[in-house]
Formats: structure tokens, sequence, C-alpha cells
């Protein structure tokens, strides 16, 4: 090693010391334990990128919820690094979520994991706070939904609109946030103290599939929805908790930021962005390209926060950049199949529609998401949970 290579790393070192001791999170009141989960995220970052899966302990391909099991760990010996976990429809107050897992499990896990000093990260689809108080409206993923656009309420506002300070549903979001606090309050460390997580609500904005989408409100409402939603948590005592802005596929830095909270709100930069091949290969690089010189000049992390598939060549491209992590969306079996699913036989197959048909011989040739883990875990630049326990 030549002496410009060795001061060449140690300003590297002392950079990333440096900024690990001086980064503090979004929130000037923020927990020991927030500031020190975002110096731990900052000092992972400069170890690797970290693999993250969601509800990874709730559920696998042909399991529902069995404690210890992961579909990562039976593919490669290892938990991910990231657990992710889904709220959708804790604020209706009933004991499941959206996909029909119990908050209770939810929080036993989430406690779990922290143990094993796991990292954790929150999702939010959230029911859309106009169609789901249509009488008649049954959940999941129809009218009521989170991806339910209808945009108008009965005075005549969009749904975002509506549930802001002044819309005839403020109330009623009030007491969504109320039990999402509740909840929150109740996931606690052996100490009593809250346990720190990433919190991603109202996510792919750029979107137009979710009632938050950039079609379906004004950006400035957008952002003053997050502005709100943050205060009001903050000011339920809750500081534990270090925010992700989040979009959906886009094209420029203009379009990232549109409906950005402001940087006193956010902790983490983030995209979601599904696909594979060679246009999706140029535009995911082009974007996590401006997405990370972003972050670096507003002195935030930033993730990759779901894809899929995790191919050889996407993975090849996030190895350019410092990322904080890179998530995989949930494995689940089908609604009303949980514990017994298998594939479709000859016969069942020879029964599908001829496009159905198509489409799932043409999934089963792609390579398998266990062979792309393995992959992965055999890449010493990508993280799982053994990698990063003892990384303060």
């Amino acid at each position: 090693m030549n002496f410009k290579t060795s001061i060449a790393i140690f300003m590297t070192a002392c950079s990333v010391s440096l900024s690990a001791q001086t980064r503090q999170p979004a929130d000037p009141e923020a927990t020991p334990e927030a500031r020190q989960l975002l110096t731990r995220l900052i000092n992972i970052q400069s170890k690797g990128i970290m693999y993250g899966h969601q509800d990874d302990l709730m559920t696998g391909h042909t399991w529902w919820y069995e404690p210890d099991r992961s579909d990562t760990k039976e593919a490669v010996g290892d938990y991910p690094a990231i657990a992710g976990f889904e709220l959708g429809e804790i604020e209706l107050g009933g004991p499941l979520s959206l996909d029909s897992i119990s908050f209770a499990n939810i929080a036993e896990r989430v406690r779990w994991f922290h143990r094993q000093n796991g990292i954790i990260t929150i999702s939010w689809h959230c029911v859309n706070p106009i169609t789901s108080q249509w009488p008649g409206i049954k959940e999941p993923n129809g009218a009521g939904s989170a991806w339910e656009v209808e945009m108008l309420s009965a005075d005549q506002l969009n749904a975002v609109r509506s549930i802001l300070p002044g819309g005839c549903n403020h109330a009623m979001f009030n007491s969504w946030l109320d039990r999402l606090v509740k909840n929150f309050k109740q996931w606690r460390d052996e100490k009593g103290a809250l346990i720190p997580f990433i919190f991603r609500p109202y996510h792919e904005h750029s979107g137009s599939f979710f009632w938050w989408g950039t079609q379906r409100c004004y950006d400035e409402e957008y952002a003053t929805l997050w502005r709100y939603t943050v205060n009001y948590l903050r000011n339920k005592g809750l500081h534990n908790i270090l925010y992700a802005y989040n979009t959906d596929k886009v094209y420029s830095a203009e379009e990232f930021l549109k409906g950005y909270p402001g940087d006193e709100y956010i902790d983490m930069l983030s995209i979601d962005w599904y696909g594979q091949g060679e246009e999706f290969n140029k535009n995911v690089n082009y974007a996590l390209d401006f997405i990370s010189q972003i972050a670096t000049q507003k002195q935030k992390l930033f993730a990759l926060s779901e894809c899929g598939p995790i191919s050889a060549d996407l993975q090849k491209i996030l190895e350019k950049y410092q990322a904080t992590y890179v998530l995989t969306w949930r494995n689940a079996p089908p609604r009303g199949g949980r514990r017994n699913y298998t594939p479709p036989t000859p016969e069942q197959l020879a029964q599908m529609p001829a496009d159905m048909r198509a489409a799932y011989e043409n999934r089963m040739k792609q390579p398998k998401h266990e062979d792309l883990l393995k992959i992965m875990k055999s890449n010493k630049r990508y993280l799982f949970l053994k990698d990063i326990q003892k990384i303060q």
C-alpha cells in the first residue's frame, strides 16, 4: 500500500466517522435510541448495503405466522438485516392488519427482532378516508382501501384535503393517528424504552394508485399531510422514529422532490421500483444516481425501499451507490390458502386462460428469488442480520 492510498483510506474513515458523529435526526428531541439508530445506520452504510424483506418474520411462500420461521433464513442461513412490517388498518381499531396479520403478533416480532439488533421499518397502507365510510364497503384491496382513489368527499374535498385541519374527516384522521400512537407506544425494549424504527408512510407518492398519490392531491397538500402527521406523533411523545420520504419510479430530481415536506421532517430518502431488463436497469441506475446526490446534499440516508426481483444486474447497479438498504416485498400464500398453498398442477394449468398460463410459465422460467438471494449472500458488499449485529 503506497502513501497516497493510505491517506485516502484514512480520510475516508475519518469522513465516515465524522458524519456519524455529527449528523443528527430530523427530530431535535429524538430519543437516545433514535440517535443511536441513525449513527448505527451511517456506520453500517460504510460497510455495505443491508438486505431487507417485508413481512419476513410474519409470512412465507407456504406458511403464515410461525414463530422463528423466515424464508430468507431458510434460503441463505441468515435473517435479513432489515425486517419490514405493515400496519394498514390499524387505524380502524381492529386486531388484524389488511394482510390479516395480528397486530399483537407484529408487536411480538418487532420486540424480538430489536433484541437481535436488527433494523425495523414500518409501512402504513391506511384506508381511503372517504370511501371507507360508505355503507357496504368491504376491505381488503377493494373500495375503501388505500388503493381506492375516489377523489371527492361530501363537501367536495379530495381525500387528503378532507383529513387536513378544516376538512370534514379531520377528527376521524386524528383518531387514526391516536391508534397509531397507542400501538407505537407498546413497542418497548426490556428497559422500557421505546424501540426506534424507520417509518415510511404515504409511500410511492409519485404514483397515482394510492389516494395520497400525485394525481390525487396537490403536492403541497401531500407535504402538509406529512408535516401534520410527523408533528402529531412528536407532540404525542414519539421521538423514537426516523422518517423515510418515498416515491415510486421517477425520472428526475425535480419529480422526486415534488411534495417533499422539508428536511426537518425527513431522515431518509427512498424510492420503490420494480422490474428487470435493460430498460429497467438504465432507469433505476439513473434514479439511484440523482437520489444519492440529493441525499449527500441534504445529509440524509437513502434506500431502494421496494424492488423485485433482485436480479444479478440490479445487485451490480446497487454496488455503485452507498445506499443504506434494499428491500424486497413480502412472500405470502394467496388469501384463503395460507398454510396449504401448492403450485398449480398440470391439469389446473391447462384450465387457466391462455394469457394467465403464459404469464405463470414465463415467471417460472425466471431465476428463483432464493437463488438470487444466495448470490447476494455470497457478496460481502451485502449485509444480512449476522453481518450487522455487532456494528454500533
